[in-house]
């Protein structure tokens, strides 16, 4: 616990809040595990061992809540193990303890396809009008974020303070990403700018579109899909999937530009967002045997011209073997 505490009191000021709430929640499921298994509310650094690792990845799958549903997934319980790994670095670092438990484990996340939608689907969204205006104001902020693909923390934070023209003339976002403090700079497309329009004398608490709490968003956006037809499990992180993968990716944009427009330090972190859609490849592919056919074509014409030429030739009298034969 000791070295729980230094961790956490280190990095409270270096990590985002969002990511130490994380941290607290992995603190609190060791020290369950240290009541339920050990008996006591702590234990020494040098009992650490392969074991213990086993035993509270064994613990954290079997953990379930009030109603006996399983707490955590696979990848929820190799997250709480990663961070538990990093303190457990840590504690190398620092000479707490000379051998590391983690050496020889692995963690083995799912890889799981990040849901997005489809050009069809987003049109979808776009065009259905709701009467609720929670509804309204929920579909308004996700397909502003289609188009720009910032966060739900971003879109929240955003004032006019951080529009500016760019030196192409036209409207841009400035600003920092809440997560990673990176600075972003987004060209504003016009179905995004319609939408900052349409709410700028719109009375919002702080930022310059009407969000709720990002709970609420994900369960209206649960209730707009279902009126729109769409059987997808959106949540708002989904609108940043779709900026990526739909909006840009499909329709050719490189991909070092997506990586800087999400605001991402390493392409590395664009590639899990990043697909290539099947309408993408097969437009791709149709490029490629048009590509096929003209070159076919060229060479069928290079052929049929050669033997034009030939044929000019054989019929010209003043040709060697007309000549040779007069001769003779």
């Amino acid at each position: 616990m000791d070295l729980i505490e230094y961790h956490n009191g280190n990095m409270v000021h270096v990590l985002k809040p969002g990511t130490m709430k994380n941290y607290y929640t992995t603190e609190k499921y060791l020290k369950r595990f240290l009541k339920e298994k050990f008996k006591q509310k702590d234990i020494h650094l040098k009992q650490l061992n392969y074991r213990f690792i086993l035993d509270l990845e064994h613990y954290l799958r079997k953990c379930t809540d009030k109603k006996k549903r399983l707490c955590l997934n696979n990848n929820g319980v190799m997250k709480h193990l990663e961070r538990f790994k990093k303190m457990v670095n840590l504690a190398v670092k620092l000479e707490w303890i000379n051998k590391n438990p983690f050496d020889r484990f692995q963690l083995k996340f799912n890889k799981f396809d990040r849901v997005f939608l489809t050009q069809r689907e987003l049109r979808l969204i776009e065009e259905t009008e709701f009467k609720q205006d929670r509804l309204q104001h929920v579909k308004d902020c996700f397909v502003f974020s289609c188009y720009t693909g910032l966060s739900y923390v971003d879109v929240k934070e955003l004032t006019w303070d951080k529009i500016t023209k760019g030196i192409d003339d036209r409207n841009w976002i400035y600003t920092k990403r809440e997560k990673t403090d990176e600075l972003v700079k987004i060209p504003i497309l016009p179905q995004a700018w319609e939408i900052l329009e349409k709410y700028r004398d719109y009375p919002t608490h702080n930022g310059l579109l009407p969000i709720c709490s990002n709970q609420k968003v994900n369960t209206y956006l649960k209730e707009i899909a279902g009126a729109c037809g769409v059987h997808k499990n959106i949540t708002f992180h989904v609108a940043r999937h779709t900026f990526a993968t739909t909006v840009m990716l499909s329709n050719g944009v490189p991909i070092e530009t997506v990586s800087k427009l999400l605001g991402h330090t390493k392409l590395s972190t664009t590639q899990i967002y990043a697909r290539v859609v099947e309408t993408k490849i097969s437009e791709d592919i149709g490029n490629l045997l048009l590509r096929f056919k003209e070159r076919e074509n060229h060479r069928a014409f290079e052929k049929k011209e050669r033997k034009g030429r030939q044929g000019v030739r054989s019929k010209d009298p003043k040709s060697y073997h007309n000549l040779t034969a007069h001769g003779s």
